[in-house]
């Protein structure tokens, strides 16, 4: 993602600024970015993307050639034109970190700006958090399911094109994987850059033996041999052996060796090329598949009991294909009257659609004992929650679904951080594979029955009792307003 991105915005956000600019409104707002359900009917997600997002913002100008453009088109004015030909963004934008584990409804990103400036933003912050926060996600899904055995990402020539691919492959690997097949993402993001060699490779020699021969010879620390061109069981497993044997006998073994399966059934083919591969004295041998894979396959083969210790995951990951869309909003919650923050409230028949208003902040809540999330609570900037007294939670809709966390018996985290101050940035991002161990830290904090793949625990985002106040009033005031 390189260039002056300003102009990568829903084409509403401009004529809306020219309106606001017109009637002389630029007060500062606070607007929300936050999502209303988990990817693949999961029980949380993974917050991605504020790298990027600090990319665009620092970057934010309309050079001259989009001003040209603009003045092309025949709806805005000179005097809009002069104004964003100096524009700059000037507000604040705190941000849940990349990595951290994230639920519904609760602020990722929050802009408080002038209004302008916090509508121009909206549409790159949405694209940017979606895309990398659902395949973050779904990379999470997959390491899980894989029970330890490390991912490769292999996704980029089946990605939705190059920007897609690289950032797409950055983001799997901040949810787990061990490194990408993309180069470029590699060099860029200083991670792994993993993976073997195609059926082309074994097509292009007189044989499959020779083919493998020279391919060890090529990278004898790291030697995997494709098995699956012609015969798994009858050539391609008995000619990865007879290497690894001529390997041995010259004192040549690699350190790391091993096979990869691409088709076929896997758990079976892999059962029998295990027991192969032991007989002939290779128990270290790595078995390694791919094959269009996702958590729900790997979980499978899993159950099945299949030899598999090493996984490359491609067109299921890098697309989310089960769920194509992250579904995050962006909605104001604010508005500066007199130097206070003014609740806004948005209605709808759908009671999950109402949005939560206010300026306001994420507490995370942990068990003491075993620093597994209790539950989160969204409140009002300038609320605390005390550890040393006791915490009542409550369902914000199903009110009577209450409990009460006793004091000393949880710890609190407030989750957003200052990322701009007066449009400077004042955060720096860690390198992707510090994300990365952070992610797989923040996943241990969720519990067992939270991380399933099907019918997950769902972890309870509550409401200050401060704020479900000040929403209420909001609600009553606009039905008795009807």
């Amino acid at each position: 993602m390189t260039g002056n991105l300003t102009l990568l915005t829903d084409f509403y956000e401009l004529t809306m600024m020219q309106g606001y600019y017109k009637n002389n409104v630029n007060e500062r707002v606070v607007f929300d970015v936050f999502y209303r359900q988990n990817p693949s009917d999961g029980g949380y997600a993974i917050c991605a993307g504020l790298e990027q997002v600090i990319e665009y913002v620092k970057g934010l100008h309309f050079d001259y050639e989009d001003i040209s453009y603009l003045r092309g088109l025949g709806v805005f004015d000179e005097e809009f034109l002069d104004y964003l030909a100096g524009f700059h963004f000037t507000g604040d934008i705190y941000a849940i970190p990349e990595g951290c584990v994230i639920f519904p409804m609760e602020p990722l990103v929050k802009v408080v700006a002038p209004i302008m400036e916090a509508q121009l933003v909206e549409t790159a912050i949405l694209n940017i958090i979606n895309h990398q926060s659902l395949i973050a996600t779904k990379a999470s899904r997959v390491c899980y399911a894989a029970q330890g055995d490390p991912i490769m990402e292999f996704g980029l020539r089946r990605a939705q094109g190059p920007d897609a691919g690289t950032l797409g492959a950055r983001a799997a690997v901040i949810g787990g994987c061990a490194g990408t097949s993309n180069v470029l993402c590699a060099q860029e993001f200083d991670i792994p850059a993993l993976g073997t060699h195609a059926h082309s490779w074994i097509m292009s020699f007189e044989d499959e033996l020779t083919a493998f021969r020279k391919y060890a010879e090529l990278y004898p620390n790291n030697t995997t041999l494709l098995v699956d061109t012609y015969d798994t069981l009858r050539s391609g497993v008995p000619h990865a052996i007879q290497v690894f044997e001529e390997l041995r006998d010259a004192g040549k073994m690699p350190a790391v060796y091993g096979i990869r399966l691409d088709s076929g059934d896997l758990a079976y083919l892999s059962k029998k090329a295990r027991k192969m591969l032991d007989d002939a004295g290779f128990p270290d041998a790595a078995i390694c598949a791919s094959s269009d894979l996702d958590e729900h396959l790997i979980d499978s083969l899993k159950t099945q009991g299949a030899k598999i210790n090493s996984w490359g995951v491609g067109t299921n990951l890098i697309t989310s294909k089960d769920c194509p869309a992250f579904g995050g909003v962006y909605k104001l919650a604010a508005i500066e009257k007199n130097g206070e923050f003014v609740p806004k409230i948005k209605l709808s028949e759908n009671t999950w659609k109402i949005t939560n208003p206010g300026n306001k902040t994420v507490f995370r809540i942990y068990d003491k004992e075993n620093h597994k999330i209790k539950a989160d609570v969204i409140a009002l900037v300038g609320e605390t929650i005390s550890e040393d007294e006791d915490l009542k939670l409550f369902d914000p809709i199903s009110t009577w679904k209450k409990t009460t966390l006793p004091a000393g018996s949880f710890t609190v985290r407030e989750l957003p951080v200052p990322v701009f101050q007066n449009g400077q940035c004042v955060y720096e991002s860690p390198k992707t594979m510090e994300i990365r161990q952070i992610c797989m830290k923040e996943q241990e904090t969720l519990w067992d029955e939270s991380r399933r793949l099907v019918n997950p625990h769902i972890v309870y985002v509550d409401l200050s009792q401060k704020l479900w106040e000040v929403k209420n009033e909001l609600l009553d005031a606009h039905n008795q307003g009807k």
